[in-house]
């Protein structure tokens, strides 16, 4: 099973981090993403969409120190979905990008390069930047080949 969202769009307000009470740092902001479309007279419509992130430990440190409204930024997580009820006893439902990667897509204000990688040390992500850089696939590597004909694909 798979459990993975990608997004890339814009902070609507700089990532509020708070410590829990056992010493684990959380960290929350919204994230704006857009999509261009025509409507059906043929003029352009944007459609903006809304995200809940959250980010954990180290990742919400960093966050917390780099990230800043406005800036654009790749995040890589899961969805999560979590209900609560309220004090007048209404079941609310909230939505949540639990994010373990983030990367910065511009410049950083005093001359650091874009591209900034956020991760959360886990044995998934635990691959150092030189390994990442070598496994990762650039623009001058083959694009993988596509199936051939009449493969039995389930989609």
């Amino acid at each position: 099973m798979i459990n993975k969202v990608t997004l890339i769009g814009n902070l609507g307000g700089d990532p509020e981090v708070r410590t829990l009470e056992n010493g684990t740092k959380v960290g929350r902001f919204s994230l704006a993403t857009n999509e261009n479309y025509k409507d059906k007279d043929g003029n352009w419509q944007k459609q903006t969409e809304w995200h809940n992130v959250v980010v954990w430990r180290d990742l919400a440190e960093r966050a917390e120190k780099f990230l800043k409204k406005g800036m654009q930024v790749f995040v890589e997580g899961k969805i999560s979905y979590r209900k609560y009820t309220t004090q007048e006893g209404q079941d609310r439902y909230v939505t949540d990008i639990v994010a373990n990667q983030i990367r910065m897509l511009e410049k950083q204000e005093g001359g650091a390069g874009g591209g900034s990688d956020f991760r959360i040390p886990t044995s998934e992500h635990s691959m150092s930047r030189s390994t990442e850089a070598s496994t990762t696939p650039t623009a001058a590597d083959p694009a993988p080949p596509l199936p051939a004909e009449g493969d039995d694909l389930p989609f």
